[in-house]
């Protein structure tokens, strides 16, 4: 086979970002350029590596399997060009990944562990959703990630062969509420009661439910204003402008003027908390980092 550098930097990116146009974004390409270098990996290779799809591009096996040497020889080829230049590293560097709350608390408590324990390493952090992090575990673009499910905490993905996954905590739902108002000096509210909230919530995708309203509620949820970042639905909180879903694990950085009231009436709401791999022997600064993360339990 012929196969490009170029070629295999676009074969990873399209592996992590789920089609040509965001690939093309990412890469800094025209969507044409992509789609062009995508068919000469196909015709070198000889047989399908992609599989366009309503919802995006997904790797056929063999595209998976080409993207597991695809790694190698790009990790091979940034060795080559520091070696060439003579750039040595004086740390081990680990590429993380964080779903969009873990960075409020979970990642400070876990960084200033490591940099207690092992000074030598050195974090670098992407935030996404958790269907966007294990696209990028595949691509091989992060080492590392903290991810979130909900019961019945099924596979991350269909791909072979599976991640590998260490939990670390398990966290209730709740509702974020304005300490003034409806909902002063309560520590729980029933489902019933919220029905006709006004709900600040983060846009719905197709590989995600619409997160800030409560799972299950009756009826049609009054969105009063869309936001994803986790300081600005808080804010709105306290404003008193709608009421919001986080994880429990939250409070500690909580702003002032914001409650968190139990949902009676309900099931429980748990959400686990891991960090996902790819699977094999981890280096020893991976399982540094993982031993970091797992201790802000």
């Amino acid at each position: 086979m012929d196969i490009s550098s170029t070629g295999l930097r676009v074969l990873r990116q399209i592996a992590e970002s789920g089609s040509f146009t965001a690939a093309a974004t990412r890469l800094g390409y025209t969507q044409s350029a992509v789609s062009r270098q995508a068919a000469a990996l196909e015709r070198s290779a000889g047989t399908a590596l992609f599989e366009r799809r309503p919802d995006g591009v997904r790797l056929t096996p063999a595209g998976l399997t080409l993207l597991r040497h695809a790694r190698t020889i790009l990790d091979c080829l940034t060795a080559a060009e520091r070696d060439l230049t003579g750039t040595v590293p004086r740390t081990e560097l680990v590429r993380l990944g964080v779903f969009l709350s873990a960075g409020a608390v979970i990642l400070p408590l876990s960084l200033t562990r490591l940099a207690a324990t092992d000074p030598q390493i050195t974090v670098t952090t992407t935030e996404g959703t958790t269907p966007a992090l294990v696209r990028a575990l595949r691509a091989g673009s992060i080492d590392l990630a903290v991810l979130t499910s909900r019961p019945p905490h099924r596979p991350l993905d269909g791909e072979s062969p599976r991640l590998h996954v260490e939990t670390v905590m398990d966290t209730e739902l709740v509702v974020a509420v304005p300490s003034t108002g409806e909902f002063a000096g309560r520590t729980e509210v029933h489902v019933d009661e919220l029905v006709d909230a006004p709900w600040i919530a983060a846009p719905a995708s197709n590989a995600e439910p619409l997160l800030g309203v409560w799972p299950g509620l009756p009826g049609r949820p009054d969105i009063v204003h869309c936001a994803r970042d986790w300081l600005t639905k808080l804010q709105l909180v306290a404003g008193g402008f709608g009421v919001t879903t986080v994880p429990s694990r939250l409070s500690p950085v909580l702003p002032p003027g914001v409650s968190l009231l139990h949902v009676e009436g309900a099931p429980p709401e748990i959400r686990r908390v891991f960090v996902a791999r790819l699977p094999g022997r981890p280096t020893p600064a991976i399982t540094a980092v993982t031993r970091a993360i797992a201790s802000t339990t």
